[in-house]
């Protein structure tokens, strides 16, 4: 699970986070939806220990991850754009990306087919990533955040560069972590896929949560039931 303790970050006398705290259970997707500039990213940078808060923690199942940042062996992380190493193989960037997690080699050649195959990429597995699209790339990080087995999937604008078909695929797979067990913190701007996935949604702006919980429970703080999520996250965040 995912605890956020009063969380703040402050770059001169700009305040990005301001003491924010949240919990992601077990097995849960939690949607993280907010304005541009609201402080979706700073979330995401300290959740998986790019970046240091000015005060305030972030526990994964229990530890401090910038205490004990062995921790980060358990998160998965899949950021808004594909970082690859476009001159290795699919094959060759997973096995790179296992070798830094300490993956067992027994079976290892196993589990990267079926990522591989998993997210429709296994006849490009002996090809350069550079000659990848767009899409395809991002499939392929898919696939990297999940090549140790993380019961913790941190996950930033996921469907850019997406195809349908694709974006259907990376939402099935979201949910069915989440029903083995895997915590799911998904951070977007698509609000029909948060409305169609998540469990939990969090609404942050100027870098405060300003309303949390389920979809009938971020209606009833609007003051309509019949309220879709887009109309509410236009609402609220107006308010």
């Amino acid at each position: 699970m995912i605890e956020v303790k009063n969380l703040t970050k402050r770059y001169g006398n700009f305040l990005a986070l301001n003491n924010l705290s949240f919990t992601v259970n077990k097995g849960e997707i939690f949607g993280f939806l907010g304005p541009n500039g609201a402080g979706k990213t700073t979330t995401i940078k300290i959740m998986v220990g790019l970046l240091k808060p000015t005060s305030g923690e972030v526990r994964i199942n229990g530890i401090d991850i910038h205490r004990n940042p062995v921790v980060k062996r358990d998160i998965g992380f899949i950021p808004d754009f594909p970082y690859l190493y476009e001159k290795l193989t699919a094959k060759e960037f997973l096995k790179f990306v296992a070798g830094l997690y300490n993956v067992n080699t027994n079976g290892l050649e196993n589990k990267i087919y079926e990522l591989l195959s998993l997210f429709s990429i296994e006849s490009w597995e002996n090809e350069l990533i550079e000659g990848f699209s767009h899409g395809m790339k991002q499939r392929l990080v898919m696939s990297s955040a999940l090549i140790h087995n993380p019961n913790v999937l941190i996950i930033d604008e996921p469907m850019v560069g997406l195809d349908p078909r694709a974006a259907r695929l990376a939402k099935d797979i979201f949910k069915n972590l989440a029903k083995k067990g895997v915590t799911v913190f998904l951070s977007t701007h698509s609000l029909e896929v948060v409305e169609e996935v998540s469990s939990r949604i969090a609404i942050i702006q100027d870098g405060k949560i300003i309303a949390t919980g389920t979809l009938k429970e971020l209606q009833e703080k609007a003051g309509d039931n019949l309220f879709k999520l887009e109309k509410l996250f236009l609402k609220l965040t107006e308010d």
